[in-house]
Parts: structure tokens; sequence; C-alpha cells
């Protein structure tokens, strides 16, 4: 008796996948073409941020950049249809490929120029290209269901929802926390790296993406987050700024961002805190709602 229902058990578990396989075949067969599926890492949640822009509508404005930009979270922007690429630990350039090579662009591209030391993601970018390799059928059921079930959890905050708290962040003075160890580490590390030569091929790459780009009819501008005091003066930040403004100098190519320096601060001497992040974002805001403005 005790084996027969051991076997019915086996039988109710076994019918129970094979629906479960069913269910989500049907769900690809209707869905899947619409969604990019994720890979088995999130990467501080860079793979969803890139699954939601594939599959959702065109936004206005894209942010790509680097670890400095990825802080600035999109519900800290009241720009509406805005999204941040930016890349924790990655390069500006594979944000830029990525949104280059999708079929339709929003009307502003935002690059940050103070990381350009950092090679592209060639990965990322051909995942998220529309020449990108297809997804394997044996698991593009179950994967199918996972990315929709990722991209409703981990939908981002409207600006609306966030503004109590952003309106608490800016009530408060600037953080008195004593980061000198992490600014000392920080400043010791940017003195050390010389990025002549990976920033001199990724600027040649922006202005080859920026041209494409612009024929198709976006606009793309530059931007510089605000670095510390002492960092803003290290090799590292010097010799990217030169290059970058050697290649870019009309002011007319850069989102001017105009803001009290004495309010920031960075809690481990690079990175904006979160009520600096807060501040940053309002500058561009101001900008950007300018631009927008003009078409």
């Amino acid at each position: 008796m005790q084996e027969i229902s051991v076997v019915r058990w086996f039988v109710k578990c076994g019918f129970s996948a094979v629906t479960l396989l069913l269910a989500c075949g049907f769900a690809t067969a209707w869905f899947g073409n619409g969604l990019q599926l994720p890979s088995t890492t999130t990467r501080d949640g860079t793979l969803i941020t890139l699954n939601r822009y594939a599959k959702e509508p065109v936004p206005d404005v894209v942010l790509v950049g680097s670890s400095l930009t990825f802080r600035l979270k999109e519900d800290y922007f009241a720009t509406p249809k805005l999204r941040n690429l930016a890349l924790a630990g990655g390069s500006p350039v594979t944000g830029l490929e990525i949104v280059a090579n999708q079929p339709r662009l929003p009307r502003i591209l935002l690059v940050e120029a103070n990381v350009l030391s950092r090679p592209t993601d060639t990965a990322l970018v051909e995942r998220y290209s529309r020449s990108g390799a297809a997804e394997p059928l044996v698991f593009r059921p179950i994967r199918t269901a996972v990315a929709a079930y990722e991209n409703w959890l981990h939908a981002p905050r409207s600006h609306t929802e966030a503004s109590l708290t952003l309106h608490r962040l800016l009530a408060q003075p600037p953080s008195d926390f004593d980061n000198r160890i992490y600014a000392d580490r920080a400043l010791q590390q940017s003195n050390a790296e010389d990025p002549t030569v990976a920033a001199q091929m990724n600027v040649r790459r922006i202005e080859q993406l920026m041209s494409a780009v612009e024929q198709r009819g976006a606009r793309v501008l530059l931007f510089e987050l605000p670095y510390s005091e002492k960092l803003e003066d290290s090799r590292s930040a010097k010799i990217t700024r030169e290059l970058v403004h050697a290649k870019f100098p009309d002011a007319a190519r850069w989102l001017r961002i105009d803001l009290t320096r004495r309010e920031l601060r960075w809690a481990d001497g690079v990175h904006l805190d979160e009520r600096s992040a807060v501040i940053v974002t309002q500058s561009m805001d101001r900008a950007l709602s300018s631009l927008l403005s003009q078409r």
C-alpha cells in the first residue's frame, strides 16, 4: 500500500511538472518575443534594467555611464520617461553601444565622461543588440516566465512615490561622515592609474557612435559628475578630462550641471552619497526640462 502511495506521488509530481512546462511553453509562444530573458546573475540590477529597456516603450531620455551614474536612481528624477542604463563597474561605452544598436532611439542620450578607462562589455552588447544570439529553445519557456516575474518584481518606484523620502533627504544637512580613509585610498588608486590609452580608444568610439545615433535623429550630450575636491585633481581624472574635452570642446555638446558643491558628499571618496545624488539629479532635471521643451 505504501509503495502504491509513493508511485501516485511521483505520478502527480510528474504531471504537475509537465503541466507547468506546457503553460510556460504557451507563455513563450504568446509573450516570449517581447521579453528579454535574464541571465543567471543580476549584476546589481543591471541586467534587470536592461531587460526592461529592451521590452518597454522607448523613453525620452537615457543615461549611460559607470558606477558614478549608477548611483543616480531613476526615481530621483522628476523627468518623465527617463531610463538609467549605467553599469556598476562598467563603461559608459557599453551602454552607448547597446542603445545605438536598438531599432528605436530616445530623444536625448546622456553619456557620462568621468570614467573612460574600462573596456566595452562585448557580451552585454551582443546580448542586448538586435542581432544578438537567440535564446536556446530548451530553457526558453522557463526563462520567459522568470523574466516576466523579475520585470514585475523589480519595477522601480515613480518619482511621485519616492517624493516624500527625497524631501526628507534634502531637508537633512550634508553628512558629517569621516571618509578620509576611503578618500585617501581612492586618491592613491586614481593617481596610480594612467587611463590614456583606454580613454583615447573610448573617446574615439563615443565620437563614432555619437555620429551614428545623431544621424538617426537622437541628440547626444556628454556630462561630468562632480568628484570630491581631492579626486578632481587626481592623475586619472585630469587625464580623462583633458582627453574628452580636447575631442569635444563645444560647450553645446555638454549637459550643464549647476549646483552648490559644498552641499555634496562622497561617502567612499568616489561615489555621491544618496542626498548628493538627489541634488545632482535635480540639476539635471532642470537642464533636461529646457532641452525637452525645445522640440
